[in-house]
């Protein structure tokens, strides 16, 4: 019978040996995936001098938005003499359509559609308004200001400014005051349908309600593009990307009343790099799977950013109910500043006036790295991980994270996640090498005494409003 039991608890012990030898392997691996995988970045973003537009000997067109009849007050409507010089333009090879530095163009809904002609450069330099009043806005396009849809190789450039003119929108809205019914407000800027599109220098501010849309797109770069609203302004992301492929943000700087960057259904190969953010809810994917609806998102970086007393740091939200994937997402090399939550996967998203029903299924995510992340959390649960028991997060990977809070205590707060750290973790995150599905805490005090705490309800609960 001993003998019986010898060979029998030697069998366990090399079936141990090997599952835990063949986990080693498969998490090198995935650190080995996750760590090199990357969008490139092309070599061809040319942007010329600002003043090459004056110039006779760079074969440009120049269309004026003057010479078709622009006031460039502020006062006086705009709109037919930008429609026109856009028409000019855009039939034009080799045009640059130059919005003059000095003056404020007042300028309703519009779109500008394309095809154009080829090697199209929109220079400007001015300031562009909006209508100040919801009430007198186009009814023919309630969610949208100035509109691009069907370009492709077009040149965004100069040190001009889009002027949302949000005020008004933000005091109407059900956020600001419950009595006000919930709607939506029109989006400052869309680039829709259309590929090779390169954007440098604009300020985009005050938008009605999010910014800077980047929809059904593909090959779109973003570079030194800032983004401002009141911390207080509702819906305002800075930049939002959906359905869109191979998009690179770098050295922007946003700072609204909601997420700083936005990426949600049907994007991927999106690259952030050298990004500010605050004040702002974050950098966000998601949220996901609304309505029960099917979310993708998958190859994200993030590297280089610094989050300043924002209300999320690096969030992916998603609704319950919802089906899809959030996969292969890299952040590194990031620094905080008085930031709450610094790291959450939140799967129970519900930022709705009424309480969310629990569902079974949800949006699935995996493969994802935190490296190189520290700095400074306003909230006690420093990493939290909050998902799914019917479908739970894995693969979650952190590395050499360094989140403090000034009163010296910090945790990890894990539900049905899993996944492993390497290098310093601080707070320690053992928490997500738990194989079962149940609640834990991981607390650090002083930061060495460990111990471990039922999770409280309300950490499955989320309304932000």
């Amino acid at each position: 019978m001993f003998k019986f039991f010898l060979v029998s608890f030697l069998g366990l012990l090399i079936a141990a040996h090997g599952v835990a030898e063949n986990r080693l392997h498969d998490n090198i691996a995935m650190i080995e995936e996750l760590g090199s995988f990357d969008i490139e970045e092309e070599n061809d973003v040319e942007f010329l001098e600002n003043s090459f537009w004056t110039s006779e000997r760079v074969g440009k067109n120049l269309v004026n938005v003057d010479a078709f009849g622009a006031a460039g007050n502020g006062v006086d409507d705009d709109t037919q003499a930008f429609q026109s010089a856009w028409d000019k333009a855009c039939s034009t090879p080799k045009s640059v359509l130059l919005v003059p530095q000095g003056r404020r163009y007042l300028v309703n809904a519009t779109r500008f559609k394309g095809p154009c002609a080829d090697k199209l450069i929109l220079q400007i330099e001015g300031t562009i308004v909006a209508p100040e009043e919801p009430k007198n806005w186009d009814p023919k396009n309630p969610r949208n200001w100035l509109d691009f849809t069907k370009l492709k190789g077009v040149l965004f450039q100069g040190g001009g400014v889009i002027d949302g003119s949000g005020s008004k929108w933000w005091a109407s809205s059900c956020k600001k005051n419950k009595s006000n019914p919930c709607r939506g407000a029109p989006t400052a800027l869309t680039i829709d349908s259309s590929s090779s599109v390169k954007v440098k220098g604009l300020t985009i501010q005050n938008g009605q309600q999010m910014h800077f849309t980047i929809s059904r797109s593909q090959s779109v770069r973003i570079i030194d593009v800032q983004v401002s609203a009141p911390g207080d302004s509702p819906n305002t992301d800075g930049i939002h990307i959906t359905d869109s492929t191979n998009v690179l943000l770098q050295n922007c700087k946003i700072g609204t009343g909601d997420d700083c960057i936005s990426i949600v259904n049907g994007s991927s190969s999106i690259k952030m790099k050298t990004i500010y953010c605050g004040p702002g809810h974050g950098i966000s994917i998601g949220s996901l799977g609304k309505d029960n609806s099917t979310g993708i998102v998958t190859k994200v970086v993030l590297d280089s950013a610094f989050l300043r007393e924002t209300t999320n740091g690096l969030r992916i939200k998603t609704w319950q109910g919802g089906s899809g994937f959030v996969q292969s997402v890299r952040y590194q090399n990031v620094r905080m500043q008085d930031v709450e939550n610094p790291i959450i996967i939140d799967q129970f998203y519900c930022d709705s006036p009424k309480e969310c029903q629990n569902q079974t299924t949800a949006v699935e995510i995996s493969q994802i790295m935190y490296r190189n992340i520290s700095g400074t959390t306003k909230s006690a649960k420093a990493m939290k991980f909050s998902c799914s028991n019917t479908v739970p997060c894995h693969n979650i990977v952190v590395s050499n994270i360094n989140l403090e809070k000034k009163d010296g205590t910090v945790e990890t707060y894990c539900n049905s996640a899993t996944g492993f750290g390497y290098g310093v973790v601080h707070p320690a995150a053992d928490c997500l090498s738990s194989s079962d599905k149940e609640e834990c805490i991981v607390k650090i005090k002083n930061t060495e005494n460990e111990e471990l705490a039922e999770a409280s309800p309300e950490d499955l609960v989320h309304t932000e409003l």
